[in-house]
């Protein structure tokens, strides 16, 4: 057998014992990454990093330029990407990068606090939590190139859809994957003519969101095929019944299930109406939650028709993951 304490991969980066290999949390964006990476970064030993392919993410955490929403990073291009990936995988913050854009006072402080974190993460040899459903094309590179285990967090459809209108999300720009040729080719082709056509003639907010929930999930299905070591959880699942859940995701990724982290899951779960737990950089944040709530909250924002035209857009792939009984929820 071999040592995984000492191999290292052809990027140069450690692989480590499954104890310190990095846990990338990605999925389709609304459903739940950030929760359930918050949650997995409560074990004392783990460090929560936030979506590095995010074009806003600050350059001192990843100096990695992304021009695409879902940039698809593989071997073909990764030479943009690996080394900026490696050293935010090794909390090394990248100062240089980081200054070229402060402006005001307030990036300073910022840059400090993130500084202060990473070297922190770095002296406690901190496991990586990196919360990212951006990278949801790129998750298998970040698996191969950095020995990372992967959680892909899964969404009832209505659910996604009624979220993207919560947050205001009432066109998907579709060229980031029409200008995105090998992604097209390599995991969406069958989506590729409605795409382009979604380009040419926007869609309104529940038939784009549709079409996006496919696109995702389709590529989704064939990570579950190709990937069945990786941990596939349904947000659902997670809210009906957290601590079962969660425990059991904790145990599979190697994460301590303490009585400390049980009573903080609480703290997410729980909406008791206050502040929830001190974040990650120490200031109170309201984190909150109704998790079981949060199963049929879409009902309230969705009429009866949309409802009706969400299931006939998404059967096709949401019967993968979603029998008639989670579309007829009623607690």
């Amino acid at each position: 057998m071999l040592d995984l304490e000492q191999r290292r991969d052809p990027s140069g980066l450690d692989i480590r014992a499954d104890s310190k290999r990095p846990i990338l949390v990605t999925g389709a964006p609304r459903s739940g990454s950030t929760w359930v990476g918050n949650v997995l970064s409560l074990d004392r030993d783990s460090g929560y990093i936030y979506e590095p392919f995010n074009k806003n993410c600050p350059p001192g955490q990843c100096r990695a330029r992304f021009h695409h929403a879902f940039t698809y990073v593989t071997a073909d291009n990764e030479e943009y990407y690996l080394d900026p990936l490696r050293d935010t995988l090794s909390w090394k913050y990248s100062h240089g990068a980081e200054m070229r854009r402060i402006r005001t006072p307030r990036d300073f402080a910022r840059m400090a606090r993130d500084l202060t974190y990473f070297q922190t993460m770095r002296q406690r040899n901190a496991r990586v939590v990196l919360k990212d459903p951006l990278a949801v094309f790129s998750s298998d590179w970040i698996a191969s190139r950095f020995d990372a285990k992967v959680v892909v967090v899964i969404r009832h459809p209505a659910a996604f859809v009624a979220s993207l209108r919560a947050a205001g999300w009432h066109h998907v720009p579709f060229e980031v994957f029409r200008d995105q040729p090998q992604l097209m080719e390599e995991r969406l082709a069958p989506f590729r003519d409605r795409v382009h056509q979604a380009c040419e003639t926007p869609l309104d907010g529940v038939a784009s969101g549709c079409l996006l929930w496919n696109m995702l999930h389709y590529h989704i299905s064939l990570l579950s095929r190709e990937h069945p070591d990786w941990i596939f959880v349904r947000h659902e699942d997670l809210s009906r019944d957290p601590e079962q859940e969660f425990r059991a995701v904790f145990d599979s990724l190697g994460l301590d299930f303490s009585p400390a982290v049980e009573n903080d899951l609480k703290q997410y779960t729980e909406n008791s109406g206050t502040l929830g737990r001190l974040s990650l950089y120490h200031n109170k944040r309201a984190t909150r939650r109704s998790s079981r709530d949060s199963i049929t909250r879409y009902r309230k924002r969705l009429s009866p028709d949309e409802l009706t035209d969400i299931r006939r857009a998404t059967a096709t792939m949401a019967d993968r993951f979603y029998s008639a009984a989670d579309w007829e929820i009623t607690d």
